[in-house]
């Protein structure tokens, strides 16, 4: 059995695939850091229990913004906490293959292979997280024609239209799941004067989001903090107001969308028009999403089976065929 792995280190989440075995970690990116030492307290569930403010003598932060290592010695105690929590020791050091954002900087890059290589990994390949997701989503991508693939994570959206191989069109946006959390939280702040939390924000999302109107609204009851008196409130928000508050960010990731297709090469557009957009990552979840990309991109959307593991299945599809893949990876070594 391999021993070798394949990590999507993404701003809301991690996973893990383990060769020969499947995804065997899959928790939200988040730390729990004891302030005065800088030690790793606690990761995952455990830690996003403590979002939005401190739990004794611990603070939980997310160490991604926007799939960007914002804590660099953080993001690094915190893979090498993964690392243990899968049954990996130093000796001997796994290959691990992990994704990175296409428009990720010379920079951003280097610190991803950094970061995994102090906390353990060897021959660090880093895969274009569209790529990975199109394999994940079984598009053949080594064929002769476009595939359209739209990754959409809690940070950053990933467009591109993979073909023989690789990427060959395409583009990458800082804004994803988290950004509709933001807008639902400065709305609720600027209309009711009440604040809400990340989670608060989040379940508010799944409970009622949508970005297609819905025949019959729902509602949902909130608790927040009344920013007048800092007493705790409840109020009732509709799904059509949380709609039109998270449009902002919605009509961004839409138009990137509708951009990628406009500008597919010449030679693939009839595929892509053809075939469709396929639609992966978390964000990919939010209701009539779908619906709205096919109306203003005029192509049929598919959304994948599994959103939120399709590019750790990706990433783990080409660890198990290696060779097969090879050609498609930025492969640097670091001993």
């Amino acid at each position: 059995m391999g021993r070798d792995l394949a990590i999507d280190l993404g701003t809301a989440n991690t996973l893990v695939y383990r060769q020969g075995e499947g995804i065997v970690f899959d928790e939200p990116t988040v730390v729990a850091v004891d302030p005065a030492s800088g030690r790793v307290e606690a990761m995952g569930e455990e830690a996003w229990q403590m979002m939005g403010g401190r739990s004794g003598n611990v603070v939980a932060m997310r160490p991604l913004r926007h799939g960007v290592i914002t804590e660099f010695d953080i993001t690094q105690r915190m893979i090498e906490v993964v690392l243990k929590r899968v049954g990996v020791s130093r000796f001997p050091r796994p290959r691990v293959l992990a994704c990175i954002a296409s428009e990720s900087s010379e920079v951003e890059r280097r610190a991803v292979l950094e970061a995994l290589r102090d906390a353990g990994g060897r021959d660090v390949v880093l895969v274009e997280e569209p790529l990975a997701a199109a394999v994940g989503a079984r598009l053949p991508i080594h064929e002769p024609v476009g595939n359209l693939i739209v990754d959409i994570g809690g940070g950053t959206t990933e467009m591109a239209v993979a073909s023989m191989g690789g990427v060959v069109s395409g583009t990458s946006i800082r804004i994803g799941g988290f950004d509709l959390d933001t807008a639902i939280q400065e709305h609720i702040r600027s209309e009711y004067d009440v604040a809400i939390g990340e989670t608060s924000a989040e379940q508010v999302k799944i409970a009622i989001g949508s970005a297609f109107p819905a025949p019959r609204g729902k509602a949902a009851i909130v608790t927040g903090r009344a920013l007048a008196t800092g007493a705790p409130t409840e109020i009732r928000v509709t799904e059509d107001e949380i709609r039109q508050a998270m449009s902002a960010p919605v009509g961004k990731v839409v138009e990137a969308a509708r951009t990628t297709v406009a500008e597919a090469p010449p030679e693939l557009t009839h595929d892509v028009l053809e075939s469709g957009m396929f639609l992966t990552g978390g964000g990919g979840l939010l209701r009539g999403l779908d619906l709205l990309l096919s109306q203003e991109c005029e192509v049929p959307v598919h959304l994948t089976e599994r959103p939120r593991e399709t590019v750790v299945l990706g990433l783990g599809a080409m660890l198990e065929q290696l060779e097969d893949y090879r050609s498609s990876f930025q492969l640097v070594r670091r001993r």
